[in-house]
């Protein structure tokens, strides 16, 4: 039998036990009080992933869905050219995925594409819907970041009740994360903040013009705009509880986890490698990605060396995450109120670096 997470861990991993639920925000019922002085899962070390040999057999030829222009991914280029993929006898095929997650992740579950990586809290909400595609590792955490005017008296989130923000599309992972965080300061996400869309690079004109009064977005775009307008930056997911929380997640196609287990381990365990090679040659890493990125090589390595690339939990503690994830964003009413979040990360999910069955 699996280990399942309990009610009262994933309590004590979304914090919500200590939180104050706004008036109108939808409160759980079902759940007992955490235990007060029990270690946050999230606060304890992220399961290790096993070492993983080659997938016996011949040389496997995967397609693998990222997106150039994101920083989160850079997992997946140093993958190919540090010839990781080939030390764990796989061929793959990259295709850089511009389309709507939606899109992405049809096809990947019908098998237009083997894997993509992607962002939890834009994925989490289509996965409800019972796309085939398995989570099997975390990437990272961290490139998530909320910025107002130097001059605008707003230093911490709750300073913008009653405002204005930005963000690059209305389902964006920025705006979901941000909406969350404001929920447990106390703030209704509905009532208490408007958020409008802008296209990524005129948020910091918006911003300045006064048509709004804050702007999330996401890495590499977020840190190059905050340093080049001079912004300051009121949150990110790097704070508090979510130091500890990956945002960024490998997908599988059900059916290849189910016919090629051991290409699903492969690829599972290519890219974690990869992403500790990032974590210990940040500098490296950056070259790596700036031809995608265009950006200077030393804005980019401090980014990366912002972001948690050795934390790319698996196992139970990956399902953790998810689940906390996912009743979180119950509280900014993007999941549905009678959704159990235990039971859908169990769903999504998969262990394939252990000999346990998806």
């Amino acid at each position: 039998m699996r280990d399942i997470p309990s009610r009262r861990a994933l309590l004590r991993a979304t914090g919500l036990a200590a939180m104050a639920v706004p008036a109108g925000a939808m409160a759980p019922r079902s759940f007992a009080p955490a235990d007060p002085l029990a270690t946050p899962p999230i606060c304890r070390v992220a399961d290790a992933a096993p070492a993983v040999a080659a997938a016996p057999g011949p040389r496997r030829s995967l397609k693998l869905t990222w997106n150039a222009n994101a920083i989160c991914t850079v997992g997946v280029p140093v993958a190919a050219t540090q010839g990781i993929f080939e030390r764990h006898n796989l061929d793959v095929e990259l295709i850089n995925f511009g389309g709507s997650t939606d899109q992405l992740l049809e096809a990947i579950a019908t098998g237009k594409a083997d894997a993509g990586v992607g962002m939890a809290l834009r994925w989490l909400k289509p996965l409800e819907q019972g796309f085939d595609v398995k989570i099997t590792t975390a990437i990272h955490g961290g490139c998530m970041r909320l910025f107002a005017l130097p001059d605008s008296g707003i230093a911490k989130l709750s300073n913008l009740k009653g405002k204005t923000l930005g963000a690059s599309d209305m389902a964006a992972p920025d705006k979901n994360f941000f909406s969350i965080v404001a929920a447990k300061q106390g703030l209704d996400p509905e009532r208490d903040l408007t958020w409008r869309q802008f296209p990524a690079d005129l948020l910091s004109e918006a911003l300045k013009r006064g048509d709004i009064q804050g702007f999330a977005l996401g890495d590499p775009l977020a840190s190059l705009i905050r340093d080049r307008d001079g912004l300051v930056e009121v949150a990110n997911n790097l704070e508090g509880e979510y130091a500890h929380r990956s945002c960024c997640i490998l997908g599988l196609r059900g059916s290849l986890i189910r016919q090629d287990r051991a290409a699903a381990r492969a690829i599972t365990a290519a890219l974690l490698e990869a992403q500790d090679w990032v974590h210990a040659r940040p500098d490296e890493a950056a070259a790596i990605f700036a031809p995608y990125a265009k950006a200077p090589v030393p804005a980019l390595a401090a980014m990366l060396r912002s972001h948690t690339h050795g934390h790319h939990p698996v196992g139970s503690a990956l399902r953790l995450e998810l689940a906390a994830y996912i009743e979180e964003l119950k509280l900014v009413r993007v999941m549905r109120p009678n959704t159990d979040p235990l039971r859908l990360s169990e769903r999504i999910f998969a262990d394939v670096l252990t000999g346990v069955p998806a």
